[in-house]
């Protein structure tokens, strides 16, 4: 099992309305690609001065099943994160294994 980690931290200006768009239709829209069989989105206790951090984790089953996702889906699902909060975010990405 792969774990697809996305942290983002957030403008508190735009915390609210991110979160919003995230269970409504980010979250939803990555799900019904099919790829992944389970997500949940954490915020983070530890925050950085200034920002609130939120990770979300898609589980998927194999390393090509992410990777064919990221090669169809991602980029148009982030150009329209980006489309909606431009310069009001900073993702990162990790891959994890799951061993147990």
């Amino acid at each position: 099992m792969i774990l697809y980690n996305v942290t983002s931290s957030l403008e508190p200006t735009a915390a609210d309305e991110w979160l919003d768009y995230m269970r409504t239709t980010h979250i939803p829209e990555v799900m019904d690609t099919g790829f992944f069989i389970k997500s949940q989105l954490l915020r983070l206790l530890d925050e950085e001065e200034g920002g609130i951090t939120y990770a979300a984790q898609y589980y998927c089953l194999s390393l090509e099943q992410l990777e064919e996702y990221q090669a169809i889906c991602a980029p148009a699902l982030r150009a329209d994160m980006e489309k909606h909060f431009a310069g009001k975010y900073v993702s990162f990405r990790t891959v994890l294994e799951v061993v147990e």
